[in-house]
């Protein structure tokens, strides 16, 4: 009996045809693209037409394994081999080739007897004669390795033919042991593609200029659910296997996998989310009518959502950083439990990745040509201008959150001009702040970086790409006149590079084709802000948008933190305790606390005023407000709070919430603090989380010394605290790292 799991269509049942077709054309009439440094791939040799998985969820060894199956056509006669991505840690065993006749069948999967150690196979052989091939894998760079398949020698142009890799036994999936799930009862895996992450999960053509779509056959554990990033999936209860198939080209990296102890919940009519058993009802009441509210949003700009039924997915989010992107379903961090400001940017943040994002509309065609801080699995990554959402104020990549600029779209009325400017100066204070760090020369401060061979991509996320580009594109509609003028270049942009790969020029080239009289005014080579120099230049944006709209919003906060840093303070503290920080918005919250820690260490007499007027107000607030108050108490070596970082550091298991804190632990004279909290906390972090704090605990520790002293032992003056929910008694003690187990 087939039962549907994540998406309303079966793999058999039919989508639509002429925007699946369109899809199809489109990725095959793509010209080629520039050779991407970041891949080894000979994807200028071959049009890959269907990828397909078949995988098996082995949660007590801790395997993935699986086989693959690429449908190609070589596109010059005779290529010697085809070579792929791939990572050393993907075990290969074997590869075969076979011609592949027309309307030919997909391959089926055999799974092994419980208990039995090889991967899937197909039964028997795959339709047709099937010839191994000898195959190679060699060094390429530190995130990935070339796997050069040799191919016969008699291969025409254009002759679909299947490369079959089986079995392989990827390790470099996350996955989680039930105590760091919310239920403690099942484990939990995913897969995190970007950038070039998903040749850990399978041999690849791993760069975003190719797009393909794929099917997968899933077999789990009972009990355990299991989701990929597809339009259509089915279950087969009685062999217990999970059936996907996406019909759109989607680029390698979106392929995204989760599973684990997952229910389902209908928030809209279109959307659903999957959850922990116990977090379904908070998650359902905080996005229902949200994702549709935006969906309609979208479709009224740039037309219809065509990736299904919209599924985000809410579990122990501290230990993710994002799974499913794009394609029909979006997994959330631990934001469900903040504020409903909080909660109300995860569906605006997601959506408009369905018409922008990297399964849409991949914003490069290589790695090569990747812009500074792009965030290669919410935009597919690199230089092009990508207006993310529907709004007149559009960020450059997806890390802004889309209702920046829904101003003047309702129905969504708290989100308003001044809210947009409030974040818009929230985030381009962050960007100044970057700025000083790394000097307004540096490279990484351009829009379009030229990727070096043997960088990863995603070595070069920064907060430039995100909001000067925001700038540059607030600047391309503030050309425009009307906001509408601008949305409509935006739906006309989507309608014709849907389903293909570009770059900035791409949307520079049609944005002065589309307003002619802009073009005859030669607007892209006005002195001081020409279009190259926008992408080119290094330093500051060359314009910023005017944000005297958001003045409600941030005069309070200018105020209060000037109340805070005046002298004398004993008036000034007296003023400031009277203004109620509750009633703010987050973001003017964070821009309070953003500018404190700018001007630490402070004065302990202004820090002990502030913990007395703020720091029990603070307590209930979201992560990201709490974070920061504990950062100005860890700066300022405030004792009396230090027991609250330590309440913290047990509760979140979020890189995003750890590591700022544990670097600024390190920094100052609370590093044995540190140690402390790590030794008691690390069991419940996520394997790589705990690798790097222990990278940052050891910085700077002096090497063992040649004695029968325990090496990199700590003793200092500072206090050590204890466990309780309470300002502890100052004790003394001392934490060594050979004690410490990050051998995960």
């Amino acid at each position: 009996m087939a039962a549907q799991c994540c998406c309303r269509k079966g793999p058999g049942a039919a989508g639509p045809e002429s925007a699946a077709a369109a899809a199809a054309s489109a990725a095959a009439a793509a010209p080629a693209a520039a050779p991407d440094v970041a891949s080894a791939a000979s994807s200028q040799l071959f049009r890959l037409r269907h990828l397909q998985l078949g995988l098996e969820l082995r949660p007590t060894a801790r395997e993935l394994a699986g086989c693959l199956v690429l449908e190609l056509c070589a596109l010059r006669p005779g290529p010697p081999a085809l070579v792929l991505d791939v990572h050393p840690a993907v075990r290969l065993h074997s590869a075969a080739y076979r011609p592949a006749a027309p309307g030919q069948p997909p391959c089926a999967f055999a799974f092994p007897a419980p208990g039995s150690p090889p991967p899937p196979t197909f039964p028997g052989a795959p339709p047709g004669p099937c010839h191994p091939l000898l195959f190679r894998v060699e060094p390429f760079t530190d995130y990935g390795s070339s796997l050069t398949i040799s191919l016969p020698g008699a291969l025409q142009p254009h002759q679909p033919f299947h490369s079959v890799r089986y079995p392989a036994r990827p390790p470099v999936i996350w996955w989680l042991d039930p105590e760091l799930t919310y239920s403690n009862s099942k484990p939990f895996v995913f897969t995190q593609g970007h950038s070039v992450c998903n040749r850990s999960f399978f041999p690849c053509f791993d760069t975003p200029a190719v797009k393909c779509t794929y099917s997968a056959t899933v077999k789990a554990p009972a009990g355990v659910q299991v989701l990929m990033s597809a339009t259509q999936s089915a279950y087969l209860e009685k062999e217990g296997v999970y059936q996907f198939h996406m019909e759109y080209p989607v680029p390698a990296y979106l392929v995204a996998l989760v599973a684990g102890e997952l229910v389902p919940a209908d928030i809209g009519p279109r959307s659903r989310v999957w959850a922990e058993p116990c977090l379904l009802s908070t998650a359902t009441s905080k996005l229902s009518g949200l994702v549709e509210q935006w969906l309609s949003i979208a479709e009224k700009l740039y037309g219809p959502y065509l990736w299904g039924r919209g599924v985000p997915r809410a579990a122990r989010g501290p230990t993710l950083t994002g799974s499913l992107r794009d394609s029909g379903a979006q997994t959330q961090k631990s934001r469900l439990n903040g504020s409903a400001a909080s909660v109300g940017g995860l569906v605006p943040e997601a959506v408009p990745h369905s018409s922008f994002g990297g399964s849409f509309l991949s914003v490069c065609c290589s790695w090569s040509t990747a812009g500074a801080g792009q965030e290669p699995p919410e935009g597919g990554g690199g230089q092009a201008l990508v207006p993310e959402a529907p709004r007149p104020l559009l960020p450059f990549l997806p890390a802004c959150p889309p209702h920046r600029g829904l101003a003047h779209h309702p129905p969504l009325p708290a989100l308003g001009a001044a809210f947009t400017c409030l974040e818009t100066a929230f985030r381009l204070d962050a960007l100044h702040r970057q700025m000083k760090l790394l000097g307004e020369d540096n490279p990484v401060s351009k829009l379009q970086v030229k990727l070096e061979p043997g960088v990863n991509p995603s070595n070069l996320m920064n907060l430039f790409t995100y909001e000067k580009g925001y700038c540059f594109v607030y600047y391309l509609s503030q050309l425009c006149g009307d906001p509408q003028n601008f949305d409509s270049f935006l739906r006309a942009y989507v309608e014709k590079y849907k389903f293909s790969s570009v770059v900035a020029q791409d949307l520079l080239d049609s944005f002065l084709n589309f307003f002619p009289e802009l073009k005859e005014q030669s607007v892209d080579s006005k002195a001081g802000l020409e279009f190259e120099r926008w992408l080119n230049a290094t330093g500051p944006p060359l314009a910023e948008p005017d944000l005297s709209q958001g003045s409600s919003l941030t005069r309070p906060v200018e105020t209060l933190f000037h109340l805070w840093t005046a002298e004398p303070l004993d008036q000034a503290a007296a003023s400031a305790s009277s203004i109620d920080i509750t009633k703010w918005k987050t973001f003017q919250t964070v821009l309070f606390l953003d500018r404190l820690l700018d001007g630490s260490p402070l004065p302990q007499e202004v820090v002990m005023r502030l913990s007395k007027c703020y720091s029990s107000l603070l307590d209930s607030m979201n992560a990201e407000i709490r974070i920061r108050w504990l950062q100005i108490v860890v700066r300022n070596d405030y004792y009396p709070d230090l027991y609250k970082v330590r309440r913290f550091l047990e509760s979140q298991m979020s890189r995003m919430y750890t590591i700022p804190l544990y670097e600024d632990l390190c920094t100052g004279a609370l590093k044995s603090f540190a140690l402390e909290v790590f030794y008691q906390t690390q069991g419940r972090l996520h394997p790589n989380l705990r690798k790097t704090i222990q990278q940052i605990l050891a910085q700077g520790l002096a090497s063992p010394a040649p004695t029968d002293t325990p090496p990199l032992a700590i003793a200092t003056d500072t206090p050590a605290l204890l466990l309780e929910d309470k300002p502890p008694e100052a004790t003394n003690g001392a934490i060594s790292l050979r004690d410490v187990n990050v051998s995960a």
